[in-house]
C-alpha cells in the first residue's frame, strides 16, 4: 500500500481497489448486501437485477436486512450510474456469475459508476464451491472492519451435522430443486449447477437429478413430468418472479403430489453468510425429519 491508501480488496476479477480511508457507506447488490449485514455492515443502500420489481427489493433476497431503513436504489433497465451515486457511496460491492460481468447492471453503467467509486465483484458462480463464496463476502467484512460472531460458525456445524444424521441411513427421501414457471411448466434445478444444492448433495441429501437435455442450470418440463418424479420433499424458489406453490391449479398433475409433499422454501439467490446457510439447512432437515 502506498503511504496515502488505508483500505485496500483485490476483488474476483483480480482488481484491486484502494481509499485513502475505510469505506463506510457501501451500496451492494442486495444478495451482497444481506450477507455484509450477516457479518455485522449495514449497507448504506441496495439495489436490485433485471429480475426484482424496481420499486420494491424482492423479499427473498432481502435475508435478516431490516424492511425499512436501507434505501433501495432500485433494479433492471432504468438503474444508472447517476441513480446508483445519488446515495454518495464510497464503495460498490456487486456479485457476478462468472466471466467478471457485474450482475445486475449494464456494462455502460458499471463502467461509468467505475470511474467515480471503487466496486467489488465477489464471483457467486456455480465454479466456487460455497464455502469458498463465504470466504471470500468474509475476507471483505473483516477488510472492512467487521466480523461474523463465531456463535453463527457453530450454529452451522450442528445444522450440518444434522442433516447428515439424517441422511445415513439406506432409505433417502426423494428431493427435488425446482423454479415454478406458471400453470404449465417447472423450471427442475441440477442440483450440481448451485453451490447450495452441492452442499446439500454433499451432506447425503437425495437430490433428484433432472434428465439431461437442453438447460444448463434448470431442465424445463411440464407439470406431469415434474410430478412423476414423487419427490418427498421439494425445495422451491421463493423469489418474486417465480409462481408459487399455492397459485397452482388444485386440479392439475401437481396435486396428488403437493398433498404429501414437504416445502422448504429455496432462495437460488442464497446469502452467503453462516447464518443463512445454517437457517436453510435447518429447514431442510425438518422436513427430512417430519
Amino acid at each position: 500500500m502506498s503511504e496515502r491508501t488505508v483500505w485496500e480488496f483485490s476483488d474476483d476479477r483480480g482488481q484491486v481497489s484502494t481509499a485513502g480511508r475505510r469505506p463506510t457507506r457501501i451500496l451492494a447488490y442486495v444478495q451482497a448486501g444481506a450477507t455484509l449485514w450477516d457479518h455485522g455492515i449495514r449497507p448504506s443502500g441496495i439495489f436490485g437485477s433485471g429480475h426484482d420489481d424496481p420499486a420494491v427489493p424482492d423479499a427473498a433476497k432481502t435475508g435478516s436486512l431490516p424492511p425499512a431503513g436501507i434505501p433501495y436504489a432500485g433494479a433492471g433497465p432504468t438503474l444508472d450510474a447517476d441513480t446508483l451515486l445519488s446515495g454518495e457511496p464510497d464503495l460498490v460491492v456487486a456479485v457476478s456469475y462468472g466471466g467478471g460481468q457485474v450482475y445486475g447492471l449494464d456494462p455502460e453503467t458499471a463502467k461509468h459508476l467505475e470511474g467515480h467509486v471503487p466496486v467489488v465483484v465477489i464471483d457467486v458462480g456455480q465454479a466456487r464451491t460455497l464455502a469458498e463464496i463465504g470466504d471470500r463476502f468474509a475476507e471483505l467484512a473483516r477488510s472492512l472492519g467487521a466480523e461474523e460472531p463465531p456463535a453463527a460458525t457453530r450454529e452451522l456445524d450442528a445444522a450440518r451435522d444434522r442433516v447428515r444424521a439424517l441422511t445415513s441411513g439406506p432409505d433417502r427421501a426423494r428431493v427435488l430443486a425446482l423454479s415454478l414457471a406458471g400453470q404449465e411448466q417447472a423450471h427442475l434445478a441440477r442440483p450440481r449447477m448451485w453451490p447450495e444444492l452441492r452442499v446439500l448433495t454433499e451432506l447425503g441429501v437425495g437430490l433428484v437429478e433432472p434428465a439431461e437435455g437442453p438447460g444448463a442450470n434448470w431442465s424445463t418440463v411440464g407439470w406431469a413430468q415434474a410430478a412423476a418424479l414423487r419427490p418427498a420433499v421439494v425445495l422451491a424458489d421463493i423469489r418474486a418472479h417465480a409462481t408459487a406453490l399455492g397459485d397452482l391449479r388444485s386440479d392439475g398433475p401437481w396435486a396428488a403430489v403437493e398433498r404429501s409433499v414437504r416445502v422448504v422454501p429455496w432462495n437460488p439467490e442464497p446469502v452467503c453468510s453462516a447464518r443463512a446457510h445454517a437457517q436453510f439447512l435447518a429447514l431442510v432437515a425438518d422436513a427430512l425429519e417430519a
